[in-house]
């Protein structure tokens, strides 16, 4: 009997590492445990609007498969990792006044494959060391929704 409660207190405690400690923020975030200002999903992928924007409408995409380094993906998935970002930064220039929308790769905030959609107008305004303008809730929902109504499959 005592066995078997020990085995079980292992068990929960593994279980609660797993899900709370290892899932990355943005593994939680596509699960909806965490609310997000999600713009455009798919089977594979996720995107929704930084929290800490450079600019209006920045944008995450992310896979919903959870590897830590972009070029660790297999040529497939990134492959439709850029295609489907391609189609966000459509979305994302028709809904927001830019010249065009800046792509990076960081991926050092979080241990989970990123690609950072920019809308800019500047090389400027891809620097991640520029003081970040205040957004509020009302406005993120707004631009998140323009977002998904620019954004086609």
């Amino acid at each position: 009997m005592f066995h078997q409660v020990l085995w079980n207190l292992r068990f929960w405690k593994l279980v609660y590492k797993y899900y709370y400690i290892v899932m990355t923020i943005f593994s939680k975030i596509i699960a909806g445990e965490i609310p997000c200002y999600k713009v455009a999903e798919n089977d594979d992928f996720f995107a929704f609007l930084d929290i800490r924007p450079l600019n209006a409408g920045h944008t995450l995409v992310v896979p919903k498969k959870e590897i830590d380094y972009l070029f660790d993906l297999d040529d497939t998935t990134l492959s439709m990792m850029i295609v489907f970002a391609k189609k966000v930064s459509v979305a994302i220039q028709k809904s927001i006044e830019c010249n065009r929308v800046g792509l990076t790769v960081i991926g050092l905030e979080v241990p989970h494959a990123h690609i950072h959609l920019i809308p800019i107008n500047t090389e400027s305004d891809m620097s991640f060391h520029k003081k970040r303008p205040e957004i509020s809730p009302d406005e993120m929902k707004t631009i998140a929704d323009k977002i998904q109504q620019n954004f086609h499959l």
